[in-house]
């Protein structure tokens, strides 16, 4: 019998090759494909109401006569179609995208079924590109027998002609071969329907469906498909780490050597590690002391210390004859890393190179070359350090900063630079990942959590106010600046945007040059050359710029123990992960610190949500687990780099209950079983592919 994923998109009615690539923009590349790309919601279209009856706001079915129809030019030209029912109430149906042929189709005196949603408009109450069809009269009294679906889009493809493929897909599910990839012993432990039934039922559900439950997510039917992809995920995630698991490391044993430059570097510190460091400092040892790479994700954060953990790191690896790479972001974070990695390290006789995307000429030759030949024992740069051009002569060590602006991608690229053995990869984030997002996206990776700050630290105190007290804050800053102390000014975005009203950091500098005459006051943003940016940073660090005027580039690594006041402008156009961030630049030293959230009024109900977050904690770990509810987990991970993410049906935070059981189930799954890779192959499809490299 031929199994559906092998029978190709162009064998359904009307699919030639164009709109077969328009399908591969969804990751739709067989009949099992379009069976797999689910519905996101469903519309009740069997009951009509009349348009006496419809609430703005509220989507419904309803059966009018055309009274007249016209194109009216107002701010956008429209074609405005005036419609009638039986209860005598008119309604207006408005096209902002129309053709003559439409047109034509609506002539008065004929009837229509459409389908949309009422909104408040120039005529009253109005529908907005509702989906219709003009009916003859044998149709006039044929309804759906069932919710309708709807699914994700792309362009060159609606909604009628994406449910009419899918329909026909359905019909091929009794004459070819689908195979039920849950193994009994979980399909009958937890009750779930057999696969047939629940795609089906998915696609085309009953009229007597129980509506809420599909809305939730909690149908049996969603559930059984939730826990098949769960799973895919899982078994990807550990089939990247036994891959990564399969080749030798070296073994990096602590030696008298390495005690000896610990000892060294840790009585020049002027602190102590706190209790935290000096347990993940013991998991990355026994870590780097085994044949197999350490995969080690360490969450701390903002100012908890990791770096002085990732110095330890590269201080084990460096006595046992090894190299290391520490790759950051962005310049300004991987300069932060430079200059603390030279004060520590250097005074010990180990050599740090630099290399970024800005390196070049002669320069760029020198350091490729001491990499190349060893002398260079830590190298320090953005992802320029992962270029076809750059070889080490012994990697041994990968500690990359902020993971989740690289991607699963770029940190396996790393791999291939060991020269024969898999070098152990330490990653750090000051973003903390919530509980169930690193058990689902991160299951290749080892965790320690660095969940104490520094002793001495003050917690940061954050007021939320509108930016028309702008001036009040003008004076704070002049009162706290006079007072021997830094402070910072946040802008969003470099260009001035008339839609988002935000500030520009230029304009924001000058004007508060003018309003600060006795302060000097610096700018630095994204489009400064690395030099100008450096020396700037410089500046503010030493003490001879008080007040810094910058965009979001500041939001990782910056290192100012007298910046003790921030202000943000526009807080509400970013996650609360950024927020958290930015907050992190001031609270450096013992002082008490403050921040202030200055937003542009009206609040969206989610901005309101997320200042009120940011005002009433300052625990990283609670601002992630609170983005994650408010922004999802494709926004908090940065789903666009990582590829890993994007689900079909399941929602990582709905249905995090289940992710514990995931990971039983695929213990007692056979590993390398072909069920693990054709789960893998049906739900992640070529997204598996990242694996490979």
């Amino acid at each position: 019998m031929l199994s559906l994923d092998e029978v190709q998109l162009t064998q359904l009615k009307g699919v030639g090759e164009k709109l077969a690539a328009v399908l591969h923009k969804l990751d739709i590349h067989s009949l099992q494909d379009l069976l797999f790309h689910l519905p996101f919601r469903y519309e009740d279209r069997t009951r009509f109401l009349a348009l006496n009856q419809f609430r703005v706001g509220q989507h419904g079915l309803f059966e009018a006569s055309i009274v007249k129809h016209s194109v009216v030019f107002g701010r956008r030209r429209s074609l405005e179609v005036i419609v009638q029912d039986a209860s005598s109430t008119q309604v207006t149906l408005r096209f902002f995208h129309f053709s003559a042929a439409q047109t034509r189709q609506l002539d008065p005196g004929r009837v229509l079924r459409a389908f949309g949603e009422a909104r408040l408009g120039r005529n009253g109450v109005e529908f907005y590109h509702p989906e219709y069809q003009v009916l003859s009269g044998d149709e006039r009294h044929e309804i759906p027998d069932m919710l309708t679906p709807i699914y994700p889009l792309t362009e060159g493809i609606q909604q009628p002609r994406l449910r009419s493929l899918c329909k026909q897909a359905l019909s091929w599910l009794d004459r070819c071969d689908i195979q039920d990839l849950l193994p009994d012993f979980v399909r009958t432990e937890y009750q779930l329907p057999a696969l047939k039934h629940a795609l089906k039922y998915l696609h085309a559900p009953p009229t007597d469906a129980d509506q809420s439950a599909l809305f939730e997510g909690r149908h049996p039917c969603q559930q059984r498909l939730i826990v098949e992809e769960l799973l895919a995920h899982h078994l990807s995630l550990l089939k990247l780490r036994s891959k990564q698991r399969a080749h030798p490391a070296k073994p990096c044993s602590p030696t008298p050597d390495t005690r000896t430059l610990e000892a060294r570097f840790l009585n020049a510190l002027p602190f102590t590690l706190t209790d935290a460091q000096q347990r993940v400092a013991n998991e990355i040892k026994q870590d780097l002391s085994c044949p197999l790479p350490m995969l080690r994700l360490v969450q701390g954060d903002v100012g908890s210390g990791k770096t002085v953990v990732a110095a330890l790191a590269a201080i084990q690896t460096i006595a046992a004859g090894g190299q290391v790479a520490l790759m950051a972001p962005t310049e300004i974070l991987a300069e932060q890393h430079l200059s603390n990695f030279k004060a520590w390290l250097e005074p010990l006789g180990i050599t740090i190179a630099w290399l970024s995307g800005k390196s070049k000429g002669k320069q760029r030759a020198e350091t490729l070359a001491l990499i190349l030949d060893g002398r260079a024992q830590i190298t320090v740069g953005t992802h320029a350090l992962f270029q076809d051009d750059v070889v080490f002569q012994a990697l041994t060590l990968a500690i990359i900063d902020e993971q989740h602006r690289f991607g699963v991608h770029q940190r396996l690229a790393l791999k291939n630079k060991g020269a024969g053995l898999v070098p152990h990869q330490l990653v750090m984030t000051a973003t903390p990942i919530p509980r169930t997002l690193a058990m689902s996206a991160y299951a290749d990776l080892d965790t320690s959590v660095i969940d104490e700050l520094p002793p001495g630290r003050q917690e940061i105190e954050t007021f939320v106010l509108p930016d028309t007290r702008r001036l009040e804050m003008v004076e704070k800053v002049q009162k706290s600046c006079a007072a021997g102390n830094q402070a910072y000014w946040v802008c969003t975005l470099i260009e001035e945007s008339e839609s988002l009203q935000c500030q520009a950091a230029e304009d924001a500098a000058a004007w508060l040059t003018s309003q600060l005459p006795s302060l000097v006051v610096g700018l630095v943003h994204g489009r400064m050359k690395t030099k100008e940016k450096s020396f700037i940073m410089a500046q503010f660090k030493a003490g001879k710029i008080d007040l810094l005027v910058a965009t979001t580039v500041i939001e990782v690594g910056v290192d100012v123990p007298d910046a003790t006041l921030i202000i943000i402008e526009n807080p509400e156009r970013l996650g609360l992960a950024q927020l958290h961030q930015l907050r992190g630049r001031v609270g450096r030293g013992s002082k008490k610190s403050y921040c202030a959230l200055m937003y542009h009024a009206p609040l969206s109900q989610h901005g309101k949500e997320r200042l009120k977050v940011m005002k009433e904690s300052n625990d990283g770990f609670i601002i992630a687990e609170k983005d994650l509810e408010i922004r999802g987990p494709g926004e908090v991970l940065g789903t666009r780099q990582t590829g890993l993410v994007e689900f079909k049906i399941a929602d990582l935070l709905r249905d995090k209950g289940w992710l514990p059981q995931i990971k039983a189930i695929a213990a007692k799954l056979e590993p390398d079983s072909l069920i693990e890779e054709r789960l893998i192959g049906r739900w992640l499809g070529e997204r598996s592919q990242y694996a490979e490299v």
